[in-house]
């Protein structure tokens, strides 16, 4: 069953220009493996746009409470280069509250922007809705 879906778009340029004017930012809003690729290379702009898309979709997913924390949704980078989402402290415990069990990320970037949807899932089915019995 679909607990929550969230998207979230972010203008590449802008966010480069808010990471570089703001000292700190980058570690804020990102843990030491998001901001690297595998091979240990800074991640470009346009990747941490799309990892920071990804965070604001989670918060989406999860009826945006304002007490999460950045650092406690991260995207990392499994086989094949497929991202996924691990979650701890804050959005886990949201998350569970919910009763999300799984989580499904899409991320892309072209054209200058960034963008993340993010989908919540948990047990059981989906309610019927719509028609009418009988």
């Amino acid at each position: 069953m679909i607990i929550g879906v969230g998207i979230d778009v972010v203008p590449v340029d802008r966010f480069a220009e808010s990471l570089t004017r703001t000292p700190g930012l980058r570690d804020r809003l990102f843990t030491a493996a998001e901001q690297r690729t595998p091979r240990g290379a800074p991640r470009s702009g346009e990747s941490l746009a799309a990892r920071f898309a990804a965070k604001e979709a989670v918060a989406k997913a999860l009826g945006a409470p304002g007490d999460l924390h950045w650092h406690d949704a991260e995207v990392c980078v499994g086989d094949h280069g497929r991202p996924h989402l691990e979650v701890r402290g804050t959005v886990a415990g949201r998350a569970a509250h919910l009763g999300v069990t799984s989580w499904h990320l899409s991320l892309s970037h072209d054209g200058g922007i960034a963008s993340a949807v993010v989908v919540a899932e948990g047990p059981g089915q989906a309610p019927v809705s719509g028609g009418e019995a009988g």
